[in-house]
């Protein structure tokens, strides 16, 4: 199963400057996250951002928090109930009608809002926030892909059980290179160039 673009979302979780001078590779990490943001805002992929406990922990690192909208706040470890609505906004009642209208037990069903269900996580650290966030999303039947060379943790012990609990769960993992590609699909996409100028 490949990734397909127009379903994905990407989220990028707690990247936070109290936060990343502590995580293992913290640095390789960050900037797997920017260039996930910098794919998915060029190739128009919806992003969305949280922070934990941001009194605490401090706000997204200035480089991220330019290629993302404003992170949703937090104090839960996981993410998922926070950042609901914007993953899947809830469906608009049928607009319209008059008193000559159907009563509503008569009227069909509004068609489901169209989404996209397809969710890639990245984010600190791995083995608290982001997989909360993941098995809680699985729950809410999204598809989930962690994106795991843009994930940290202070240690890589913490980092790689949280990949191997996550994979058990029927997680994808992937890497960075990878999405960009199964996104692209293609030489021939338009915008191959860019994408491959930001993957490389």
């Amino acid at each position: 199963m490949l990734l397909d673009l127009d379903d994905s979302q990407l989220v990028l979780l707690d990247y936070q400057e109290r936060l990343m001078p502590a995580m293992h590779d913290g640095a390789a990490v960050l900037a797997q996250a920017q260039r996930l943001a910098r794919l998915a805002r060029l190739l128009q992929v919806p992003v969305w951002a949280s922070e934990q406990n941001p009194q605490g922990l401090g706000p997204t690192v200035a480089a991220l928090r330019e290629l993302v909208p404003p992170p949703a706040p937090k104090m839960e470890f996981s993410a998922a109930a926070t950042l609901m609505a914007r993953l899947r906004p809830p469906q608009r009642a049928a607009v319209g009608g008059n008193a000559r209208s159907l009563p509503r037990h008569l009227q069909k069903p509004a068609a489901p809002a169209p989404g996209r269900n397809t969710l890639l996580l990245a984010g600190c650290e791995a083995h608290v926030c982001l997989l909360q966030t993941a098995l809680e999303l699985l729950e809410e039947e999204f598809e989930v892909w962690v994106v795991t060379d843009a994930c940290g943790s202070r240690s890589e012990r913490n980092r790689d059980a949280a990949f191997d609990r996550l994979a058990g769960a029927g997680v994808e993992l992937v890497t960075t290179e990878m999405v960009g590609f199964e996104w692209l699909r293609s030489a021939e996409h338009p915008r191959f160039k860019e994408a491959l100028a930001l993957i490389k």
